[in-house]
């Protein structure tokens, strides 16, 4: 398992970004959070197999219809957090 931390930049809010990682996240057999940040971006914060989190980057460039996404940018984390599922915080 590994643990890797987004941030999305762009028109990611008010355009159901978060469910809609939500949904591909869990899709994916991965665990985590997703959530707003106070400067526009989005947060995503995850874990589970790497291939799976590459599948996760991958569409975290397009995301849902109404966004329009400009950056994607990728680190992983400095310890990793014990989740059990994904949700919205």
């Amino acid at each position: 398992m590994a643990c890797v931390r987004f941030y999305i930049s762009g028109r990611v809010q008010g355009v159901f970004f978060r469910a809609s990682t939500r949904e591909r996240a869990r899709a994916l057999g991965l665990a985590g959070e997703v959530s707003n940040l106070p400067d526009g971006r989005v947060a995503v914060m995850a874990t589970g197999s790497p291939a799976a989190l590459d599948s996760l980057q991958q569409w975290l460039w397009q995301g849902p219809p109404q966004a329009v996404v400009s950056d994607v940018q990728r680190e992983a984390c400095p310890e990793e957090p014990d989740f059990s599922h994904f949700e919205i915080t």
